[in-house]
């Protein structure tokens, strides 16, 4: 898995590198798709494909499958002019969880390519702390005032820092188990 982790980690770089996020489109299930192949192409079969099978994680069922892609129309048509409308379509689309791996990192570059095109804001990730933010989003299908608080308040403007946005993509990939072998590499 790690290994896959590492070169999903160098196709988000990529992404972003190459300008090639700019070319995702914005708040709809298939920019999410795009987001989702360009990360897991060549490292998983279905990447960029909504799932077909039903998952959970601890004790939690996300959508059901066979309601998926109603469910997913509906998400993308959900408003997303304020932070309070983002964050709640950011919510339901992680309740979808509209892939069979991969959806938390593919979902937070989603939300930040939506909060810098209608707010000019993205996340500053490497300052969310990781047990706080997996709290939050796992209480967030019963209330999202939470993850709402987490993120309204590292929140910045600062939208084409390399920086922000390449320490984010590492902080995203560490909330999912991923960790750096070596500092040097």
């Amino acid at each position: 898995m790690k290994n896959i982790d590492k070169r999903s980690l160098e196709n988000a770089f990529h992404l972003f590198e190459t300008g090639d996020i700019d070319k995702i489109e914005i708040g709809t299930t298939k920019g999410l798709q795009q987001i989702h192949r360009h990360l897991f192409n060549k490292l998983y079969d279905f990447a960029g494909q909504i799932r077909t099978k039903n998952i959970s994680k601890g004790g939690f069922r996300f959508a059901n499958a066979l309601y998926l892609n109603e469910i997913l129309i509906k998400i993308e048509q959900m408003p997303e002019n304020t932070f309070e409308e983002i964050i709640a379509k950011y919510v339901e689309m992680n309740i979808a969880h509209p892939f069979m791996e991969g959806n938390g990192r593919t979902m937070r570059i989603w939300l930040d390519m939506l909060l810098k095109s209608r707010l000019k804001k993205v996340v500053n990730w490497q300052f969310v702390d990781k047990t706080l933010y997996m709290q939050a989003m796992e209480r967030s299908p019963i209330n999202d005032l939470e993850i709402k608080t987490l993120l309204s308040t590292n929140l910045t403007d600062e939208i084409n820092n390399r920086e922000i946005i390449f320490k984010g993509i590492e902080q995203s990939y560490y909330y999912e188990g991923y960790e750096k072998e070596d500092d040097d590499e």
